[in-house]
């Protein structure tokens, strides 16, 4: 049986390559030992994964335009020093050295054991709203039992939460009947069945550049073509939207147009409009991630835009909510909003993987939903507001010379690093005690790697301390000398 479970292109690993610098310092080392250093920090934060097999030596050496010997040389360093495994006739995979620990992933929680030890500047999700998740939990309890006397198997979800969902669509401006919504456990589960009812393997989706970073892994692993779309400062680039929807033919195109993550940035009506409109002439469906749009604590006196569904007039939008942004990342609430025969089936598709989601906890986010929502929504927009303000002027005073900029909403700041490798910051915060979710995570093949992404939910009062861990790091990541890897320069490829 084969020791390696993937295999990685010689293209693929050339476009991680380009976007993985390494700390620059005052000498040169040869060629061989920055691939080298390259590969180990692509395997050390997790982004090649353990048991990748690489390309052969001849193959990768064509497409980095390098001799064979320099990337055997690589090679056979990565094996010294434990990275690297090859056997005749198997090829060479990648792997850890002896006693190491395994890529930690910024984007997951820290374990509770490690949570007095560890600042976690990764995960992007706020602690449950009190007194308001006490009180709809023992509302919920009360109204169990009438739901206990049956199955307990709701394929689209409890009626009373599809109604409260539809309800507070229609409050935003997007009228909604209770058949347009299923609801799911938790938004990624909504963003799978819609994938699986939507895509096949090698299908091509549009995607924002930066976008969310699980969602995109999901779709490589679901082999799919990922086709960026870059930003153009705070808008989107339209005229690029139209030249790939003209010329690639997507079959999606995912975006999250409110409060993007992670740059938090609040797409206008008039670009709704534009790139629905392209989408049409496309044929492509439009899929509209409305996960942070109830954060909007930093509009003032602007208007929210409506809904993408508000501007479309011919059902190519499939719309994926959740609650857990807003109320708590623990209900694991999400939903689909669509045209009642893709809600049918949706629920169909569904049976086969979890049927439904916990009714008890469906019944809490109806509860939170309800007359709890505006309470619910002023505590986290006060929060995530001081969070942002002090975390913004602790930038500003501690680390000048990074970019960072007051967004209108949004649970995260994202944060240029003056051109320090957001990957070194993360494997320097391994050492420091400092969780930190790398840009490149948030990019297609590596880019964004002079990027961070800081989640809002830091208390203000404790911004200036988190930030003061967070130069330490930096000052670690910029010698270069943290988990063994050279202090070697970038290779041009």
């Amino acid at each position: 049986m084969a020791e390696w479970q993937s295999t990685v292109t010689p293209p693929a690993l050339a476009r991680l390559l380009r976007g993985t610098p390494l700390p620059e310092s005052g000498g040169h080392r040869p060629v061989y030992r920055t691939l080298a250093g390259q590969v180990r920090l692509l395997v050390s934060e997790g982004r090649l994964p353990v048991g990748a097999r690489l390309p052969a030596e001849r193959e990768l050496a064509q497409v980095l335009e390098l001799s064979r010997t320099t990337v055997a040389t690589a090679y056979e360093a990565l094996r010294t020093e434990g990275y690297l495994r090859s056997r005749r006739g198997s090829g060479s995979w990648t792997t850890l050295p002896e006693g190491s620990r395994p890529p930690t992933d910024a984007l997951h929680p820290v374990p509770p054991d490690e949570r007095d030890r560890t600042l976690d500047l990764g995960v992007a999700a706020l602690p449950a709203p009190q007194p308001q998740l006490g009180l709809a939990a023992a509302r919920a309890v009360e109204q169990l039992a009438a739901y206990a006397a049956g199955h307990g198997n709701f394929p689209t979800g409890v009626p009373v939460l599809r109604e409260a969902i539809a309800r507070r669509y229609a409050e935003r401006g997007l009228p909604t009947t209770p058949d347009q919504i299923l609801v799911t456990t938790g938004a990624m589960a909504a963003l799978q069945l819609v994938r699986r009812a939507l895509l096949s393997r090698g299908d091509r989706v549009a995607v924002e550049a930066p976008s969310y970073a699980h969602t995109l892994q999901a779709l490589r692993r679901a082999e799919t073509r990922l086709v960026p779309v870059p930003y153009a400062g705070p808008r989107w680039d339209l005229p690029e939207w139209q030249r790939v929807l003209r010329g690639a033919a997507p079959r999606i195109a995912y975006v999250i147009p409110d409060f993007h993550n992670p740059t938090g940035a609040l797409v206008d009506e008039e670009q709704r409009r534009g790139l629905l409109a392209a989408a049409r002439s496309a044929g492509t469906t439009v899929l509209v991630d409305e996960t942070p749009a109830e954060l909007d604590w930093g509009l003032g006196d602007l208007t929210m835009p409506r809904p993408m569904a508000a501007l479309d007039r011919s059902a190519q939008v499939v719309t994926v909510g959740s609650a857990s942004k807003i109320l708590w990342g623990g209900l694991r609430i999400g939903w689909v909003r669509a045209n009642p025969a893709l809600v049918r089936q949706l629920a169909t598709d569904r049976v086969y993987t979890d049927i439904g989601s916990p009714v008890l906890d469906q019944l809490i986010a109806a509860e939170m939903l309800g007359e709890q929502l505006p309470a619910i929504r002023a505590d986290r927009h006060e929060r995530l507001r001081a969070s942002a303000e002090g975390l913004i002027a602790a930038l500003r005073e501690q680390l000048p010379h990074w970019q960072v900029t007051l967004p209108p909403g949004g649970l995260a700041l994202w944060v240029g690093t003056g051109g320090l490798s957001g990957s070194a910051l993360a494997q320097a915060g391994e050492q420091t005690g400092v969780r930190i979710a790398a840009g490149s995570r948030f990019g297609v093949d590596g880019a964004f790697e002079h990027h961070i992404r800081i989640p809002l939910t830091v208390p203000g009062s404790a911004a200036a301390e988190a930030v003061a861990r967070l130069a330490t790091t930096a000052a670690v990541a910029a010698t270069g000398r943290w988990n063994g890897l050279d202090s070697t320069l970038p290779l041009a490829v």
